[in-house]
């Protein structure tokens, strides 16, 4: 084909109408690839990113064409010396290498060669006077005008490479919306179950906790929550948010003994892009994401003593710099923290600094265990029934008086997380129905078979309901319905107790077995 300039604009046209459109590499590259191949054949069509920081390549997406075995892998590899990619960036010049069996030593052009391929062209990826990549075409038949294609191709190229600079400007883009998305999400999914109207209490313990929660929320100082794990630390935290001045901002939850210790500067602080491996793309930290809000630092004395130092720092002076990033970032947060554990006795063991401790503890407040604040526990139970029936789409149960104070009698080891755990329970096994002391007292004796005699921590609503059942079959031998059937135990009907068989992958076999 001869090269005039009708047609040369014409093919650069065409190639800007099949692309401009695409928002995904590979869909890009196979337009690209249609078009090129309309005006002289070409057996494989490549782009290559170049990382000028980690001297390194990836492909911009899957080839298209010819795909030599062991080249094709999409992963970062490093700019070796020789290689065509590298003769292109470091030259920002086209390379034409007509015969390939020359280099075949390297690893990459002798794969290439057993495919057949014989001929290659390489242009340098260009923008803002800055190289970030490669364009490649290569043949298994060399076309007979190499030169002059070259002049087109490399009109091409500049071309290209305004296009995939806009498609990997765009990406970035939409992996960092979808970052912020997740974190959202997040956020949104770690506080869908606090309403301010469920902090329901008329006990005298609860009523000065509150007294003073309501006197701090207007005082932008720190606030450190004490008490047993289950006792509402938490809910607590969000309220003094909700009410406080900085409520329209976010309330930002890091658990801490949650974070694995190689990323916990990444999660608190955020990185930059390229900041390591996978760092694809700039992440924001939960003290950013705080800004003029709340950060709740969860049991923030199970931190390491190096993972303290780095955090009493933020507390001191509000600012801190991204992983990988040497620009200071101001912030501006309301501090709240918590622990299970008696602060004094972890200084003492020394779990917990000195001088964090004292950072944290400008204002302390005690949460008391529910076992302490009895007149609180048909309040809760009232509340917490109505909540999570109306969630689950069931009927709320019903309990009778005995049952009432079979609960109010109850020591509660899992606070108000177990009060909520065992309501869930009894809607799902009784929906509609009537709680009596029956009820009570074989859930009593299986929470503390289960949490004090095992001293395992308090089960989750799906473990407690699986174990549960095991145990009434294992009490059955392994029948299910009848007079003697789990099901008559658990006041059931047959039909729901295989539902929830079923869905734990109960066997009344296996049961049979452990009761043995």
């Amino acid at each position: 084909m001869q090269w005039n300039l009708a047609t040369r604009h014409q093919m650069l046209l065409e190639i800007t109408n099949a692309v401009i459109s695409k928002t995904s590499n590979q869909e890009f590259l196979n337009a690209l690839a249609a078009v090129v191949k309309k005006y002289f054949p070409c057996d494989r069509l490549s782009i290559n990113l170049y990382d000028k920081k980690g001297q390194s390549l990836k492909y911009f997406t899957n080839a298209a064409g010819i795909d030599p075995k062991g080249i094709s892998s999409l992963d970062r590899r490093p700019l070796l010396k020789g290689t065509i990619a590298k003769m292109a960036i470091q030259s920002r010049q086209p390379v034409i290498i007509d015969d390939l069996s020359q280099y075949k030593d390297m690893f990459s052009i002798g794969q290439m060669v057993k495919a057949g391929l014989i001929s290659t062209l390489a242009f340098p990826l260009v923008m803002r006077n800055i190289v970030f990549g490669s364009l490649h075409f290569s043949f298994k038949k060399t076309p007979e005008n190499l030169s002059e294609l070259s002049e087109l191709l490399t009109e091409v190229s500049k071309q290209v490479a305004i296009a995939v600079d806009n498609l990997v400007a765009y990406n970035r883009l939409k992996n960092e919306k979808q970052n912020l998305e997740r974190e959202k999400r997040y956020l949104i999914g770690d506080s869908e179950d606090y309403k301010s109207k469920d902090f329901c209490y008329t006990s005298p313990q609860m009523t000065e906790v509150m007294r003073v929660v309501k006197r701090v929320a207007e005082i932008d100082a720190p606030v450190f929550i004490t008490g047993e794990t289950g006792t509402g630390k938490d809910f607590l935290a969000r309220y003094i948010h909700h009410i406080s001045p900085r409520k329209d901002y976010m309330f930002v939850k890091v658990n801490c003994p949650a974070i694995p210790p190689t990323l916990f500067e990444s999660e608190l602080f955020g990185h930059a892009k390229g900041a390591f491996t996978g760092a694809d793309s700039m992440r924001v930290g939960r003290f950013e994401m705080a800004d003029m809000g709340t950060i709740f630092l969860d049991e923030v004395g199970e931190l390491p003593e190096n993972q303290q130092v780095k955090l009493l720092q933020v507390l001191q002076e509000s600012r801190f710099e991204r992983v990988g990033d040497s620009r200071p970032i101001e912030v501006d947060f309301r501090l709240i923290a918590a622990t299970n554990r008696d602060p004094v006795k972890s200084i003492q063991e020394g779990k917990l600094r000195n001088d964090l401790y004292y950072r944290l503890n400008i204002i302390q407040i005690h949460v008391p265990p529910l076992r302490e604040r009895v007149g609180d526990i048909p309040l809760l139970i009232e509340q917490v029934t109505l909540n999570e029936s109306d969630q689950i789409h069931q009927p709320a149960p019903r309990y009778a008086q005995q049952a009432l104070q079979l609960l109010n009698a109850y020591h509660w080891p899992g606070n108000v997380r177990e009060l909520k755990n065992f309501v869930k329970r009894m809607i799902i096994l009784k929906p509609g129905g009537l709680i009596n002391s029956h009820d009570i007292e074989k859930m009593i004796e299986f929470e503390e078979q289960t949490n004090v005699e095992k001293n395992i921590p308090i089960p989750t609503l799906a473990e407690s309901e699986r174990i549960f059942i095991e145990q009434a079959l294992i009490k059955c031998r392994g029948i299910i319905g009848g007079k003697n059937g789990a099901a008559r135990l658990l006041d059931v009907p047959r039909s729901t107790l295989q539902y929830r068989m079923k869905k734990y992958g109960i066997k009344p076999e296996i049961t049979v077995q452990m009761g043995d």
